[in-house]
């Protein structure tokens, strides 16, 4: 009777360690990939900040170069206003605050590229040697912007995997790690554009 009480004792203690060990390397590895999130979440806002800093010096060398377009540049200033303003941590993304977010972004680019389409029609704004040198970094930032995006993309999936995978869903729930938000294409992507000759 004390042989099997005492099998019976080994065995717990085995599951108990072995469960213990489990939970451990889980708990691990939920925290590996939120730091994940977190650092290409703020590598996102790196290149975001970048080309939210470029659009300054776009702004001032276009307002020196030319008579412009005010309105133009008004609704870029604002659309960068705006953009600068929604400052999000990695644990605040939830669907609505990241809507706000990617909204504002989406403003700006299109402000970006308005701003864009209007230098066409000012030759000397287009060979103005700093005009250019900003253009072509604005064009590496925005390639940038993609490439961190995709990347925080990536780590969100990887997240929101481990974190809704059983069995870490138990352990993810009572360790306060919830499902994150990505980037989602923006409104009207899913359309190709109408292209007439």
């Amino acid at each position: 009777m004390k042989g099997t009480r005492n099998i019976t004792l080994l065995v717990v203690l085995g599951l108990v360690l072995i469960l213990g060990v489990w939970g451990c390397s889980g708990y691990n590895g939920l925290v590996k990939q939120d730091e994940k999130v977190k650092n290409t979440w703020n590598n996102v806002n790196s290149e975001y900040q970048k080309r939210s800093d470029l659009v300054e010096n776009l702004v001032n060398t276009v307002k020196g170069a030319a008579k412009f377009e005010q309105e133009t540049l008004t609704k870029l200033v604002e659309a960068r206003a705006k953009a600068t303003s929604i400052n999000l941590t990695a644990d605040q993304l939830t669907p609505e605050n990241m809507a706000k977010f990617q909204q504002a972004q989406s403003q700006m680019s299109g402000a970006l590229s308005r701003l864009l389409v209007v230098v066409e029609n000012y030759p000397d704004l287009k060979a103005n040697q700093n005009f250019l040198q900003l253009q072509g970094s604005l064009e590496g930032i925005e390639n940038d912007v993609r490439n961190s995006r995709k990347n925080f993309n990536d780590a969100v999936n990887t997240y929101n995997t481990k974190v809704r995978s059983f069995p870490m869903n138990m352990l993810s729930g009572i360790f306060g790690f919830s499902k994150k938000e990505g980037f989602k294409a923006d409104e009207g992507a899913e359309k190709a554009p109408k292209v007439e000759f």
